[in-house]
């Protein structure tokens, strides 16, 4: 089943009884999406590929920077100018050659993100702009895909776990997005960078806790970290009856675009 090499590199899991032999391989079984290679995407495919999950795609059309450094911990220097799905898939194979990394260089959009996610089994959000968010969502509450909601800004970074058609969605906390440039992005607020290596690994957790079946997850809980007073709280969330997309007489019917959707892997 595993070559002498894989049963050293994935031994730390491979002894614990929640994982063991066959979790194992189910990790490297599992297909998870990554939307967004950068604050909160880069410690989400580094773990991902270090723990063995077999297909890691990641989607994100934007190039690195040098302002992206001071938390996109999957980038370095030397790749300043090269396509972000590009630096993330040297780095994530390096790591583990046994992943197979599948990369989407596109702007995803309400027209190519449900053939986008149709062949994984979970999906990370690690946007950062609200268009991109409620995108999201909908199209994996209106596939069946459960995902890993994550938002970081200033010093404050929240995270969810959405499991279409048992948990609340994202739109049962805000049925609509905000008015454009209402609450600003990590670009124009700031963010400070090690936040986003605290929720992305914990998206990074829920994908494997998810694969494995084990755990209980964060559906129907808010969970926010407030790295300035370092306290973690999650807020229980109810399904809602009246929520226009996974409610009892849902108005959204089909994928749209929000006002702003042209940059949406604009990323934390």
């Amino acid at each position: 089943m595993f070559t002498e090499e894989q049963i050293e590199r994935y031994s730390r899991h491979i002894i614990l009884k929640e994982v063991g032999g066959r979790g194992q391989l189910r990790l490297l079984q599992g297909k998870v999406l990554i939307i967004g290679a950068g604050g909160l995407g880069s410690p989400a495919a580094l773990y991902l590929a270090a723990a063995g999950v077999g297909t890691i795609g990641i989607a994100d059309a934007d190039v690195v920077a040098v302002s992206n450094l001071q938390r996109q911990v999957i980038h370095a220097t030397p790749d300043l100018g090269k396509p972000k799905v590009e630096s993330a898939r040297e780095k994530m194979e390096a790591i583990n050659p046994d992943v197979k990394v599948v990369t989407h260089q596109q702007w995803v959009t309400a027209e190519n993100i449900l053939d986008l996610i149709r062949d994984y089994d979970f999906v990370i959000d690690g946007t950062d702009n609200f268009a991109a968010k409620f995108l999201i969502n909908d199209a994996c509450v209106m596939a069946g895909k459960p995902y890993s909601h994550g938002g970081i800004l200033h010093f404050i970074g929240q995270t969810m776990t959405v499991i279409p058609g048992e948990s609340p969605c994202y739109r049962c906390i805000f049925p609509e997005p905000p008015p454009l440039d209402a609450i600003p992005t990590c670009a124009q607020a700031g963010v400070i960078g090690v936040l986003p290596g605290v929720i992305g690994t914990i998206q990074a957790t829920e994908a494997i806790k998810y694969l494995l079946g084990v755990g209980k997850l964060l559906a129907g809980r808010l969970l926010v970290y407030d790295a300035e007073g370092l306290d973690f709280y999650a807020s229980p969330i109810a399904r809602q009856k009246k929520c226009p997309l996974c409610g009892e007489n849902p108005s959204i019917l089909e994928l749209r675009d929000e006002e702003g959707a042209r940059n949406i892997c604009e990323i934390a």
